[in-house]
């Protein structure tokens, strides 16, 4: 059965299908819709270990749960390991969430030349150094993960070596992201490596796999393809959180509905109001300019939609725009 429960850890998920962990979207608006829509697991944007230490408190906004997160992980990075053991000390202190998740993924200029993120997948001898230092700070308090990628480029291939050591040092689930990352988000994911590491691992905890996900029919693929445990939604999410029920319907029933427009729109109006009462208006209504552009595609008139919702900066404004569409 393609859908079915996942055990992380300690934590005992209903389903396969989660929210991956995606910079400047999975704030905890997004994740509450999501969850609403099927999301059995939600990731939040990854979170500077750093930032956490020196007690920055917007950092900490990005980590609050979920009034209707039942479970979720906190996604960490940075490239110590002592500062990455008292930052997931922090984490599970103010969140008490049920994961940490170690970012051995990211490909940006400014988060690798810290050590974290992709460098991790290329060095893992670190990496397995910053998973022992969290899972011996956190104890039991939390499962620990790792997300990595597929190496650093076409000829530097590491994910082999990056999972033995995350293996070896305790981790209780491995994600992948089967890209390099000189590939940042280009080209395709190879799933064969994302297959290759399933029988690498052989059942001894769960592998879930990202990258390219952008319909019901991916995710299917990818659990036949490659036999992982459950897949993460990144980009195929976006202004489309109705994917995760679609893609339950699919793996269940054989088929889904398209979502009509104006339940679209109006999930939009719901995480703008969810995102007002965490932050304030002027800031959600910029934030969520560029997510009901994701939210109107295929929409008649779309184009035009989208042009006037790059200068909404009110309720009101995005009520006059969308308003005849509900």
């Amino acid at each position: 059965m393609l859908y079915h429960p996942v055990k992380i850890g300690k934590t005992e998920l209903k389903g396969n299908l989660f929210l991956a962990p995606v910079a400047g979207y999975s704030d905890r608006s997004f994740r509450s819709i999501c969850v609403e829509e099927g999301a059995a697991f939600t990731y939040t944007e990854m979170v500077s270990a750093e930032a956490l230490v020196r007690g920055n408190w917007k950092t900490e906004e990005l980590m609050a749960r979920a009034p209707n997160e039942k479970a979720y992980a906190v996604q960490i990075f940075g490239g110590e390991e002592d500062v990455m053991a008292q930052a997931a000390k922090i984490v599970v202190e103010k969140t008490h969430c049920e994961v940490i998740d170690i970012n051995c993924g990211c490909p940006v200029p400014k988060i690798i030349k810290t050590g974290a993120g992709s460098a991790l997948t290329r060095d893992p001898e670190r990496l397995g150094k910053i998973l022992a230092a969290v899972k011996n700070a956190v104890g039991d308090k939390a499962a620990v993960t790792v997300k990595i990628r597929s190496g650093w480029d076409a000829i530097t291939i590491t994910w082999e070596e990056a999972a033995r050591a995350a293996l070896a040092n305790g981790a209780d689930a491995i994600t992948m992201h089967p890209r390099t990352r000189t590939q940042g988000y280009e080209g395709f994911a190879d799933w064969s490596k994302l297959k290759a590491l399933v029988q690498l691992v052989n059942g001894k905890i769960p592998v879930f796999g990202s990258g390219d996900l952008f319909k019901p029919e991916d995710a299917k693929r990818m659990l036949e393809e490659t036999a992982c445990d459950g897949v993460m939604f990144a980009r195929g999410a976006m202004g489309n959180p109705f994917i995760f029920t679609k893609t339950i319907n699919l793996l269940k029933n054989g088929s889904y509905e398209d979502i009509p427009a104006s339940v679209r729109l109006n999930t939009a109006f719901k995480e703008l109001e969810l995102l007002i009462s965490d932050t304030n208006e002027k800031h959600a209504c910029m934030e969520m300019r560029k997510r009901f552009c994701a939210y109107s595609k295929g929409i008649e008139g779309g184009a035009e939609l989208r042009a006037k919702t790059i200068h909404a900066n009110t309720l009101a404004d995005y009520h006059e725009i969308f308003d005849a569409y509900l």
